[in-house]
């Protein structure tokens, strides 16, 4: 029988093999230790190499497809339900940031330059340089999306949709069959070079700090989206809290926001919004709203910064969010989807590198089923709101507060 270990634990197992290699090698033979290293940051560099070479046909495959599809729908419905979703993201966005802000740099300020071993040494360069070049810039290729994405639904094309359907399902494969399986062994080298140069300790004390930050958020942002949504409709936020909770579950084993997509249908519907509305948008949200990743990608990323101490700047990161909340339309349906959706703007426009970008994948990943919980979980909240606000009498029923 085969036994199929998910991506998380294969991370966390890298992780463990690249620490307990890191202190280990060195005390048996430098030379070798330093060997090992460098073949690993050459691996490192071919697959970031390859990775940032993708970006643009990650954006391009998903973002189009995803902004032609969303013309398609009941007009203002579809028009009102999005700008709620979209709201919903950049508001935890920016909730995200102030509360990382104020938390992390005490935090991380206090772990310091921690290392382990008595020095720290230079981290290992790859044995050679390999160039692969991005055939278009990241903003280039948001431009090509939105301009193909917007004219399709605008055409209402199909011959057009189905391409960049069928780019969609070749970027999915590359992102299934060659990113996912071999991304264990990129975080894996990051981790053995940290461990080498004497950082790990750092690192994973400000990973402890973020994750349990993080879960925190969620919570409180549900919380807000069925306050909200509760006085909306006089209901107990906290029973309809409990009415959800299959979905945040199911999410939370699927690690897929379309695979919850009939839990949260039907937990959606037994709130008391309307079936016209909740089998509108609970399919939709799906695809455009993720606060919780949106929470999760913020918080992260300013570990990263405050971990290499750089900068967090307000100004600057407003506009990654309200980027944030449209790169991640249709990320897809695989593990981390949304957090391979934002590489290219955390290089853009955060200045990330390489390394950089690994520690956020693999924080990301670490917090990846949460965060779609919260994603679909805030769906049901974000359906009765729309409900709310339509003309459909039957949008919010009180015949199911029994549920």
């Amino acid at each position: 029988m085969k036994i199929k270990i998910g991506l998380i634990w294969r991370i966390l197992i890298a992780i463990g093999l690249a620490i307990g290699l890191g202190l280990l090698l060195p005390g048996i033979s430098e030379g070798f230790a330093k060997w090992f290293t460098k073949l690993w940051a050459t691996f490192n560099m071919i697959f970031g190499g390859f990775l940032n070479f993708i970006v643009p046909l990650i954006i391009i495959g998903f973002i189009a497809p995803g902004i032609a599809k969303l013309g398609k729908g009941s007009g203002k419905l579809l028009g009102f339900a999005t700008v709620i979703a979209y709201t919903s993201t950049i508001f935890a966005g920016i909730f995200a940031f102030f509360a990382a802000t104020t938390i992390l740099p005490g935090f991380i300020g206090s772990v310091g330059k921690a290392n382990i071993g008595e020095a720290a040494r230079e981290a290992a360069t790859s044995f050679f340089e390999l160039e692969m070049t991005p055939i278009m810039g990241v903003m280039t290729a948001l431009l090509v999306a939105f301009v193909f994405g917007i004219g399709m639904a605008a055409i209402e094309s199909k011959s057009m949709l189905a391409v960049f359907d069928e780019l969609n399902a070749i970027v999915e494969k590359v992102i299934s069959f060659v990113i996912i399986p071999l991304l264990p062994f990129h975080i894996f080298g990051i981790f053995l070079n940290m461990t080498y140069t004497g950082e790990v300790a750092k690192v994973l004390s400000v990973f402890s700090v973020v994750f349990v930050m993080i879960i925190v958020l969620h919570l409180i942002m549900l919380t807000i989206q069925y306050t909200i949504a509760g006085s909306l409709s006089k209901k107990n936020p906290f029973a309809l809290l409990k009415i959800m909770a299959p979905a945040y579950f199911t999410a939370l084993g699927t690690q897929s926001s379309a695979a919850t997509i009939p839990v949260t249908l039907r937990q959606a519907r037994k709130t008391g919004a309307s079936e016209k509305v909740t089998d509108f948008t609970i399919p939709l949200f799906a695809t455009i709203h993720l606060s919780g990743s949106t929470i999760t990608l913020v918080s992260c990323s300013i570990g990263v910064l405050l971990m290499n101490d750089l900068p967090v700047v307000f100004l600057s990161y407003l506009p990654f969010i309200f980027m944030l909340g449209i790169t991640m339309i249709a990320a897809p349906g695989v593990p981390g989807g949304a957090v391979y959706a934002a590489v290219g703007l955390l290089g853009t426009m955060l200045g990330f590198d390489e390394s950089m970008v690994a520690l956020m994948i693999a924080l990301y990943m670490a917090q990846d089923s949460f965060g779609t919980a919260t994603n679909v979980t805030g769906d049901g909240a974000l359906a009765m709101i729309v409900a709310r606000f339509t003309k459909d009498k039957r949008a919010v029923s009180s015949t199911t507060d029994s549920h």
